[in-house]
């Protein structure tokens, strides 16, 4: 009756470098959400979020890129998704329309442990659409991170990787 012997060799890999070690990973896409600013008085009053991007990947034209957007460019962002892919869009945070009724004796909307969260979930959201690949192909994503300002009247397409 023969033993049988557990394969203990390993499997024969090139030598790591510094380059491989510490160097940028081969493929990565990040995304932060930040900065919230609230501007506008009375009914114009909405806050805005710094959009920082940073990839290699490249169906990107920009490497790194900062934009400014509000709640309502995620919206849009999220519909145009949703009629234009094939992704399943995740949700986006909620309306909050409760947070938004008068003579509450608060902030509301403008509060900041409730634009913490919003921000949060923005950051959420908005790495979960671009990290699916579909979405990756998408003109609306693209312009929604990296162009200064949004289209909302533009043909939806498919970016070409460059």
């Amino acid at each position: 009756m023969t033993e049988a012997i557990a394969d203990t060799r390993r499997l024969f890999s090139k030598p790591q470098n510094l380059n491989d070690a510490y160097g940028p990973p081969s493929n990565f896409l990040e995304i932060d959400v930040s900065n919230p600013q609230t501007v506008g008085v009375g009914r114009g009053r909405f806050t805005t979020y710094e959009i920082k991007l940073k990839t290699n990947l490249p169906v990107f034209k920009l490497k790194e890129s900062r934009v400014t957007r509000r709640y309502s460019d995620f919206e849009w962002l999220r519909s145009e998704l949703e009629r234009e892919s094939k992704v399943v869009v995740p949700p986006l945070p909620g309306k909050a329309l409760f947070r938004q009724l008068p003579f509450r004796g608060d902030d509301g909307i403008f509060e900041d442990g409730f634009i913490e969260e919003r921000r949060q979930g923005l950051e959420q959201f908005i790495n979960k659409v671009a990290g699916h690949p579909l979405a990756q192909n998408e003109r609306c994503l693209h312009m929604f991170l990296q162009d200064e300002s949004l289209d909302k009247n533009y043909t939806p397409s498919k970016v070409r990787q460059a």
